[in-house]
């Protein structure tokens, strides 16, 4: 047997459970009751299940066809399905739960309440068209229909309508049990069934057949028999199972109450899907929010996508609808099948879903995780040092493309070694929640709340995280509260009219994305991302968030042109509702998550997208309260430079010096990103001018100047090692290309090499990252050398010791090339020069250290005289 990690669940044993998909033994025709015996149902393709037809099932319809693949069949089973619950325990000993092999033992008959002795049990009719049997009597002293059991009040029409369309608000209203004069009545909606008794301590009752699946009796009784249950009939097989509509709502008021305040903090907690133990029972309840529903009704495996027996209620003014089910556990399949205001009905997946089938595939998953963290030091120390005055160095990548195939357990075994061999500090994950189109990067997102499951289930990403943990890496991931896609299973006009969209059409279409924009100004939907952000980061002990394009939430106006958008109250282009919602995000992840960061990809000048949010800028605006902010004009001025040819960079030398004007409005990361190298842009190596050794030595050069200028750093996946290719959702990186088989192995080899040293140098260097966001931890000394194409500033920690940074963007050598330094003691060594043989460079150096010479040069008393290589970035440090 396959050893399994002990974070895994225990295997699961074949049988009727919610994740076999087989009929429990008590519906085969033939078979007498108690008697199990797998076998595979006719089960529609749960991703295709939004395609089924919403017809409202009459039983009568139904008499006489072949039981097996019934859809309602699984929904009796005492071993999962919904809305059986497993057998009553033993005494001192729990039931079985969801998911758990069921007991093959028949059940124990009840106790027998008078003299009337049991007749034997009458044969199983055969299957096939015909009229319906008459019911035998029930054994143990049960009565039958007009004995003892008078008919219940007819249902309304009205009522009768609306529970068979799945248009009632109240199911729990009609049917379990209510006090009646004259007695208790029990009413329940089986389609499919032959007959329906209820059963408790010394009774068991025979109810009325109504038609159209309900079954209806008046019992003589005073109080309602505490944990009835219900002994329905399918073709003479029959079955226990709780009755779902006897339990009060298994969520509580407060919950309710922040839910409809929009500020429920832990909202995954509340809504969705949750195996539980509700009034003694196991099962799961199902909640969901659709205020413009007319009614829901919970669908899945357990009941072969029928959902006609399980219309769900509403709670109060709040648009949560509820439903326990009893003996629906882990792994079951749902969705909500939600019938809009017009009467027609869409199947949905559970917005709130934590687990997810694997795309193509739609459908929900119960889910509840056992993973037990191991990364306890890591937690606790992760918020020792504020981030902007850290090492914070990330590699960027894709997981799906990363290492094409792996798992998330498997991605465990791999990366964490491979990030901690370079020295990166972080890994930001491209968008890990559930998404349709595997081919993308993941940004058109279907399931907030789920990691995707094309790598494995939500716990195995937790080990992911862990593993990275344990092994000294932060994890950010990417998380896109800008828009969404239209797919009809999923968000867009999810209960019938625009509800996590804005109702303005002309507002709620991205004009650029063919995707929806969430309505911020809807406290409820704020509610679900700002929760969806703090789900990420306490569930899955992430480090930080990457906020997709912010820019896109905050202008009115973006890529609209004029008499295409509303102006705000104020009639600007702002949009306050996405303000004050990125304001409450950030305040709420700060507060709920100490030690984790929020980073925004930002890419105009709005003022203030790292202040606090209290701050009051020029604008009039407070901050945004994001942690760092991507510096999308220095990458885009950076890399248009570095991609001109050496001859003219002199016309360009503005473009490496301009991000120095502005350099400390914000908390900048600076970004070698996915977005640089897809789409025809090419890789940063084959961005750059020249022969294969020229671009490798831009490469390199490049590198070496952003690791030293102030700003955090991230770079995509592949560019660490020069791959010429650009990103394929194919393949991923060219691994390749470090074979050492490969004759150019060596080249690219060496830039590895380098970006391990450039990380090592970095966090061992103070000034590089302790004053990264005040002037006082950087100085030019040349910074218009536009003929030279030479650029050399300082760097200083907080204590002042200073780092030199000097980069030749020509292909010349430059022999004693004066720079003015800090007068004092001591001299200046190279500690790093990407033109080291190392790396594949000319090995153009200097190899003595650099006495400083009462030599005034660029506005200071001293100066020193050192050789600069060709297409090369030189550190040297003071000793």
């Amino acid at each position: 047997m396959t050893a399994r990690p002990p974070s895994s669940p225990p295997p699961r044993e074949p049988g009727p459970g919610p994740e076999t998909g087989s009929i429990p033994a008590t519906f085969l025709p033939g078979r007498p009751a108690g008697t199990r015996e797998p076998v595979p149902p006719p089960r529609p393709v749960p991703g295709a299940s939004a395609h089924l037809p919403p017809a409202v099932p009459v039983r009568q319809a139904a008499r006489g066809r072949k039981r097996e693949g019934v859809p309602g069949a699984r929904a009796e089973s005492g071993d999962g399905g919904a809305p059986a619950t497993p057998r009553p325990p033993r005494a001192a000993s729990p039931g079985p739960g969801p998911g758990s092999t069921p007991d093959p033992r028949p059940t124990p008959p009840l106790p027998d309440p008078g003299p009337t002795p049991s007749p034997d049990p009458a044969p199983a009719p055969v299957p096939g068209p015909g009229p319906r049997p008459t019911p035998d009597p029930t054994p143990n002293g049960a009565t039958s229909p007009g004995r003892g059991v008078r008919r219940a009040e007819p249902l309304d029409d009205g009522e009768r309508t609306r529970l068979l369309h799945g248009a009632h608000h109240d199911p729990h209203g009609v049917l379990g049990a209510h006090h009646v004069p004259g007695g208790v009545a029990f009413r329940t909606l089986r389609p499919f069934a032959r007959s329906v008794a209820v059963t408790a301590k010394g009774l068991r009752a025979e109810l009325h057949d109504e038609g159209d699946g309900f079954f209806a009796g008046v019992l003589p009784l005073s109080e309602i028999p505490q944990g009835y249950r219900l002994m329905v009939t399918y073709d003479g097989s029959e079955l226990e199972a709780h009755d779902p509509y006897r339990f009060l709502p298994a969520l509580g008021d407060l919950d309710l109450h922040l839910i409809g305040e929009g500020r429920h903090e832990e909202l995954w907690q509340a809504l969705g899907a949750h195996p539980m133990t509700h009034e003694g029972v196991t099962g799961t309840r199902f909640t969901v929010w659709a205020p413009n529903a007319l009614g829901v009704r919970v669908v899945g495996d357990f009941n072969y996508w029928d959902g006609t027996g399980h219309p769900m209620r509403s709670l109060g003014g709040t648009g949560v609808w509820e439903l326990f089910l009893p003996g629906v556990g882990e792994g079951a399949l749902y969705k909500f099948q939600i019938t809009r205001p017009d009467g027609t009905h869409t199947l949905r997946a559970d917005p709130m879903a934590r687990r997810t089938e694997a795309p193509p595939a739609t459908a929900s998953i119960v889910h509840a995780s056992h993973y037990d963290w191991r990364d306890a030091a890591w937690m606790e120390h992760r918020g020792d040092r504020p981030v902007h005055e850290a090492p914070f160095s990330v590699y960027e990548l894709h997981l799906p493309s990363w290492r094409p195939g792996l798992t998330y357990r498997q991605l465990a075994e791999q990366l964490p070694a491979y990030v901690k061999d370079l020295g990166f500090t972080h890994v930001e994950l491209m968008p890990v929640a559930e998404h349709p189109f595997g081919g993308s990067w993941g940004y058109q997102v279907t399931g907030f709340y789920a990691p995707t499951a094309r790598l494995g289930t939500p716990d195995d990403f937790k080990y992911l995280v862990d593993a990275l943990h344990r092994a000294g890496i932060g994890v950010l991931v990417d998380w896109v509260p800008a828009h969404f896609p239209k797919d009809d299973w999923a968000l867009a006009e999810f209960d019938g009219r625009p509800l996590y969209e804005h109702g303005d059409p002309a507002r709620a279409s991205h004009p650029d994305w063919g995707t929806l924009e969430f309505d911020y100004g809807r406290r409820e939907v704020r509610n679900f991302l700002v929760a969806n952000a703090v789900y990420w980061c306490r569930e899955f002990h992430v480090d930080g968030l990457r906020v997709d394009a912010v820019a896109s939430m905050l202008y009115l106006d973006y890529s609209r042109e004029p008499g295409q958008w509303t102006p705000n109250v104020h009639g600007g282009r702002e949009n306050l509702d996405a303000v004050a919602f990125l304001q409450e995000m950030n305040a709420t992840v700060y507060r709920c998550c100490p030690g984790v960061v929020t980073v925004a990809e930002e890419s105009t000048a709005w003022d203030g997208v790292t202040r606090a949010t209290h701050h009051v800028g020029a604008g009039g605006f407070g901050g945004l309260g994001f942690g760092l902010k991507w510096n999308m004009g220095w990458m885009h001025d950076s890399l248009d430079y570095v991609a001109k040819e050496p001859v003219h960079r002199k016309y360009h030398h503005g473009e490496m010096t301009f991000a120095m004007v502005y350099a400390y409005s914000e908390n900048y990361v600076l970004p070698i990103s996915h977005d640089e190298v897809v789409h025809g842009k090419r890789s940063l190596v084959s961005k750059m001018p020249g022969d294969w050794w020229q671009q490798r030595a831009n490469h390199r050069a490049f590198l070496g100047f952003m690791w030293a200028h102030p700003g955090k750093q991230l770079l995509f996946m592949g560019q660490e090692f020069a791959q010429g290719a650009e990103w394929s959702e194919g393949h991923g990186p060219d691994w390749w290309l470090l074979d050492p088989s490969y004759a150019a192995e060596a080249d690219h080899r060496g830039v590895r090499d380098l970006v391990r040293d450039l990380n090592a140098r970095y966090c061992a260097t103070p000034a590089l990252w302790q004053r990264d966001t005040v002037p006082e931890g950087f100085a030019w000394i040349e910074g218009d050398a536009a003929e030279d194409n030479v650029f050399a500033f300082l760097r200083f920690d907080a204590e002042g010791v200073p780092l030199l940074s000097v980069s030749n963007f020509s292909p010349v050598v430059r022999h004693a090339y004066r720079l003015g330094v800090p007068w004092g003691d001591g001299v200046w060594e190279e500690c790093l020069n990407t033109d080291a043989e190392a790396y594949g460079g000319s090995g153009v150096r200097n190899p003595d250290p650099l006495k400083p010479a009462p030599v005034p040069c660029h506005g200071r008393p001293a100066s020193i005289a050192l050789t600069l290589p060709p297409l090369a970035t030189v550190w040297l440090r003071l000793v």
